[in-house]
């Protein structure tokens, strides 16, 4: 799924803006003075969010906040750089802790209790299954999924493919998969957003230029990205 798909369009934008600034009517002069009211601050600056719900999933009917621990297995990868897994598991980790919606430990596919477990992270699992990992890694949901693509050149590329479950009842909690491309200028757009966002003023150009040259810059902007979908 291309992340252009996460980007309002122009038309979008332009009935928001004229939402913002309370106009009743639309004229040809309204459209053509647009550019103008945008910079004089009549509408409040409308920040692109990753949360456009066309690439990820979040189940309506349960609420994050009673999950209370969680555990992210360390992603698969299907990609030919096997460090990248660990690199993206851990800034997951790091920029979903920052959201403090629930508790979460790492857990290594190496580890012990993990590897006992004999599963696929990449396989739907039997409620039997289920049972068993609440009971190993004493939790309540575990964030499971697959670096399904990465390339640092010519431009960087991410593919990312998550899901939540609720160990209590077996039920999809969250879901996403996306790939995010540093050259595509909509991607471009969402890194600068994101520079804003966290208030780095007169840091962020050096800072967007790191992120897409940069593959821990480009993760960590990428995992922000997905915890605002929480």
């Amino acid at each position: 799924m291309n992340s252009s798909g996460t980007v309002l369009s122009y038309r979008k934008t332009f009935y928001w803006s004229l939402v913002a600034c309370n106009l009743s009517s639309i004229s040809r002069v309204a459209i053509l003075l647009l550019p103008m009211v945008l910079l004089s601050g009549c509408v409040t600056y409308y920040r692109t969010s990753a949360s456009e719900a066309d690439y990820y999933y979040l189940n309506p009917d349960k609420s994050l906040s009673t999950i209370g621990r969680a555990v992210i297995v360390e992603l698969d990868n299907n990609s030919s750089y096997p460090k990248i897994s660990n690199d993206v598991t851990q800034k997951l980790y790091q920029a979903l802790q920052k959201k403090q919606i629930f508790g979460l430990t790492v857990v290594r596919q190496s580890d012990s209790l993990w590897r006992s477990l004999q599963l696929d992270l990449n396989s739907e699992y039997t409620l039997d299954q289920i049972i068993k990992i609440r009971q190993t890694l004493k939790c309540n949901a575990v964030l499971i999924g697959t670096v399904t693509e990465f390339r640092p050149y010519p431009h960087m590329i991410i593919g990312l493919r998550l899901k939540l479950l609720d160990l209590r009842d077996g039920q999809l909690l969250w879901a996403l998969e996306q790939v995010w491309d540093s050259a595509d200028k909509t991607t471009e757009y969402r890194i600068k957003e994101y520079f804003r966002s966290q208030k780095r003023s007169g840091y962020a150009p050096l800072k967007e230029q790191l992120t897409s040259v940069s593959s821990l810059e480009f993760i960590k902007y990428i995992s922000y990205e997905v915890a605002e979908t929480l």
